[in-house]
């Protein structure tokens, strides 16, 4: 029995430390990054992204809100099932608190000037229009984005957008709004980079970031890890 104990504390610990450090688990909640993610649909996603290693054009990340994207978030479950999931949630066996993070892929990198759209309605990352072979639009003929817009990604900031381009609130959605003066994510914010479909087992996939689709828009460095 102690060392049936030992084992499970042990357990804990590990899974904890690498929930903290290494990998975590999330579930998505909505359908903005459709068909590459969805709904419901549990990832795992690289921590040492990016503390450790860079962040590069094409990555799907998942971040903290960067203030007013998300709805206030509802108060977690009372009782013991409340008590349950928080501990799962902890250790890395649950992931409650999926709806208080975010989900997109990387388009601009700090100092990308990122604008939609050309005469073909793509968008264009430093002058080099983007064949996305990922997004999911209304008809063939839409454009990639619902409306225009030309930027330029301040230092230690991304844009990032969905790839059901129609029905995301990415940083075009917000760049845009009236009352919300940037779209831009701050790398301190970035929790770590999605790499695998991890349930259920008909979805499972590595998460590609179509280095080919980047390629010539590289005038700018990968993004670096965050400013102490």
């Amino acid at each position: 029995m102690r060392d049936l104990i030992v084992i499970v504390l042990v357990a804990i610990l590990v899974s904890a430390l690498v929930k903290a450090f290494l990998i975590r688990a999330f579930f998505i909640p909505s359908e903005s990054m459709e068909n590459t993610l969805q709904v419901n649909d549990r990832i795992l996603v690289n921590e040492l992204v990016p503390s450790v290693m860079p962040i590069e054009h094409g990555d799907v990340v998942v971040f903290r809100d960067p203030g007013g994207w998300l709805a206030p978030p509802a108060p977690p479950a009372a009782g013991l099932a409340g008590m349950l999931d928080g501990a799962l949630t902890f250790v890395g066996l649950s992931a409650s608190d999926s709806d208080n993070h975010l989900i997109k892929r990387v388009i601009g990198l700090p100092g990308d000037t990122v604008v939609c759209c050309t005469a073909t309605g793509q968008l264009s990352v430093n002058g080099v229009p983007l064949d996305e072979p990922y997004i999911q639009l209304p008809d063939e003929d839409s454009a990639a984005t619902k409306s225009p817009f030309s930027v330029t990604v301040p230092s230690d900031n991304l844009w990032v957008m969905g790839d059901n381009r129609f029905n995301s609130a990415d940083s075009a959605y917000h760049f845009l709004k009236s009352d919300a003066p940037t779209g831009f994510v701050p790398l301190d914010a970035v929790v770590g980079r999605a790499f695998v479909v991890s349930w259920p087992t008909q979805h499972w996939a590595w998460l590609d970031n179509f280095p080919a689709t980047f390629a010539a828009t590289l005038e700018q460095p990968a993004a670096p890890s965050p400013s102490p």
